[in-house]
């Protein structure tokens, strides 16, 4: 099923995103990860391709065929073009095929600059448009509520998000953020410029000071008052930060719900127990 298809039913899409674990670590270490998260039963769960402008490798791939057949949940791989090039595409392309998942969210990754990127495909919507071309796969893409570092404008930033869903695009899932109002703007400019496909909230829960602070200096997210105020209270508190921060998650979840929205795609960070206790909070409210 393609992962598009899931939207419009009547409920809000529910869906989770999991990482490799390191290089030094065995592949096998993610069944921990899925064990926690298979009964909560998210609508798909997406695999990361390697943060950072990471070399291609095949755990991705593998992660996702294991989530597919073997939790049978759909799995969504992600695929950066400054990693993998023409060849490495139609490789990672056919073995998920061969592996029965069907859907990719096509980046155009992280500039590392130890390693030199890709040159097959320049852009994102460049990715999207070669999988349109290249086997049946449902196609995601990346948006971005407070606009791509690298974007000089939100024009600028809706219009090479309308390129990517021009391209073949079917469904959008938003960087982190912790201002819904910032989300909901965003939204409205999208259905403004014509951007009608399924848009998901990436929801992040702070559960500690430091991972939350590089976060953001990574990917240039604003801390609204309130969030700012927890961090202040209770930021040298470790359980009682990771308590604030997963109430503060589920209160953004629920009045991102309440406000209509699409899905809502959690970055677990692999921590299955606070995946957990944030879809049972929000089970009830996702049905109505």
């Amino acid at each position: 099923m393609h992962i598009s298809q899931l939207f419009g039913q009547g409920r809000t899409v529910f869906s989770c995103e999991v990482f490799p674990p390191k290089a030094t670590s065995p592949v096998d270490t993610i069944y921990r990860t899925l064990d926690g998260l298979k009964d909560i039963r998210p609508d798909f769960i997406s695999v990361t391709f390697g943060a950072g402008g990471s070399k291609v490798n095949q755990t991705t791939r593998e992660i996702a065929g294991i989530i597919q057949n073997q939790y049978h949940i759909t799995a969504m791989a992600h695929l950066t073009c400054v990693a993998a090039g023409r060849a490495e595409v139609d490789e990672i392309l056919a073995q998920l095929k061969e592996d029965g998942v069907d859907n990719v969210l096509a980046l155009r990754g992280d500039i590392n600059p130890d390693i030199p990127p890709k040159t097959d495909f320049t852009h994102a919507s460049d990715l999207v448009t070669y999988i349109r071309t290249h086997g049946d796969f449902g196609i995601s893409a990346a948006c971005y509520p407070e606009g791509h570092l690298e974007s000089p404008d939100p024009v600028s930033d809706i219009l090479h998000l309308k390129e990517k869903v021009d391209a073949g695009a079917q469904h959008l899932v938003s960087q982190l953020f912790f201002d819904n109002e910032d989300f909901f703007r965003f939204l409205e400019r999208c259905r403004i410029a014509g951007i009608t496909v399924p848009i998901e909230a990436g929801i992040m829960p702070v559960l500690s000071k430091s991972s939350i602070q590089r976060m953001v200096s990574l990917c240039g997210a604003s801390m609204p008052r309130k969030l700012t105020r927890i961090l202040a209270r209770y930021g040298d508190h470790p359980e009682a930060m990771r308590e604030a921060g997963i109430a503060y998650a589920i209160d953004q979840i629920s009045d991102l719900i309440a406000g209509g929205v699409d899905g809502i795609h959690l970055y677990t960070m692999n921590n299955p127990d606070v995946a957990r206790r944030i879809a049972e909070s929000i089970s009830s409210i996702r049905a109505v």
